[in-house]
């Protein structure tokens, strides 16, 4: 993922995954790769991320209060990404 702004309508990223699952590994390799460049180029973003057994998900929170949840249990991290970037461009 390259470093880039995301829209301002964008108001919060929220991300569960499993330490320990394998079908949480794709989503823990994206946020170890993607996380710091994500952070830096919107550091008024909250991006909150949460260790805990459950599946792998990602949920924002868009302008007015609408959030849409997509599940990543058992994808790659180039599926994660491919998904997280779909889900952040329903923003516009």
């Amino acid at each position: 993922m390259s470093a880039r702004a995301l829209t301002k309508s964008l108001k919060e990223l929220r991300v569960h995954f499993s330490l320990n699952s394998p079908a949480s590994r794709g989503l823990r390799d994206f946020i170890v790769k993607s996380y710091p460049e994500l952070k830096q180029a919107n550091p008024g973003l909250p991006i909150l991320i949460r260790e805990a057994n459950v599946e792998s998900r990602v949920i924002a929170r868009f302008a007015q209060g609408r959030e849409r949840k997509i599940i990543l249990d058992n994808l790659s991290a180039s599926e994660v990404e491919q998904k997280f970037n779909s889900l952040v461009s329903e923003a516009k």
